[in-house]
């Protein structure tokens, strides 16, 4: 089964991303747990829920998005404090659609260095994770630009291990971020993912993002390009999604697309997967 979507607006709640993500052919979906720019989140609405939950049986794992300005590893005490309530604010209101997906992006540790950025990513994860939440929570790949920390699988791996409950812990596996950061998955797919699972652990990978890149691998610069109008290029990526380590897992398309475009790639994607 292939389980594919996008990311879809959640102002209208629930129930409305479910009605959207049908009509575009998904069955799954990605949202912003909050505002993207900003701070605020839209009230939760049990009724819309209880109604989303009652019409999405047939849907995968849902991959939510903390805010894009969500930077755990800041070197300005105070943005760490909104990445804090943010984070646990939004695992909260996650336990309303439970045994989902959070998905956020490390942060950049604004020239305090790596080793820096991993412990306070590693230390905030430790003060909102709690033993109760059915979320897991994915560290995203990144590709590097500036001062970016998860551009490797090394330094993924290094927050995991500072995290107390492993067990809350997954990755969401970029191919644009990863391609652009210097893992070839167009020439070398077998190598990439064992070296994942050399350093990783398959085990850990929980969803996909799926899109094609405007640079070359290892430019370091995440532009993400519509599925064949990249440099990674539609055959890698359909070779991508059919892959062992990748089947049953919720696949999202973070392309540059409308509603009407992500339903085209989707039937694409659809129409090249082997069951």
């Amino acid at each position: 089964m292939l389980y594919i979507g996008c990311h879809l607006s959640a102002s209208k709640g629930y129930a409305d991303m479910g009605r959207q993500a049908e009509k575009i052919g998904a069955n799954t979906f990605a949202f912003l747990t909050r505002n993207p720019r900003g701070s605020s989140a839209k009230a939760i609405n049990p009724a819309d829920v209880e109604k989303f939950l009652q019409n999405s049986k047939s849907f995968g794992k849902l991959v939510a998005h903390a805010p894009y300005t969500l930077n755990p590893c800041a070197s300005d005490e105070k943005i760490r404090d909104f990445a804090r309530f943010a984070m646990a604010d939004d695992l909260k209101r996650m336990e309303y659609i439970p045994n989902n997906y959070y998905n956020f992006h490390p942060g950049s540790h604004v020239k305090q260095g790596n080793e820096k950025g991993i412990e306070l990513i590693a230390e905030i994860l430790n003060d909102v994770l709690t033993p109760e939440q059915s979320t897991i929570v994915l560290l995203e790949t990144m590709s590097g630009k500036g001062s970016e920390v998860g551009k490797s699988f090394e330094e993924l791996r290094a927050i995991i291990d500072r995290v107390n409950l492993k067990n809350k812990i997954g990755v969401c596996l970029d191919t644009c971020h990863i391609w652009d950061g210097g893992y070839d998955i167009v020439n070398n797919p077998d190598g990439v993912f064992e070296e994942f699972d050399k350093i990783i652990g398959l085990e850990r990978l929980k969803a996909i993002h799926l899109n094609d890149s405007l640079n070359p691998c290892g430019s370091h610069k995440d532009r993400h390009a519509k599925i064949g109008e990249g440099h990674i290029g539609a055959d890698a990526l359909v070779r991508f999604i059919n892959r062992s380590e990748v089947k049953g897992l919720p696949v999202i398309l973070e392309t540059p697309n409308d509603l009407d475009g992500y339903a085209r790639e989707i039937k694409f994607l659809r129409e090249n997967y082997n069951d």
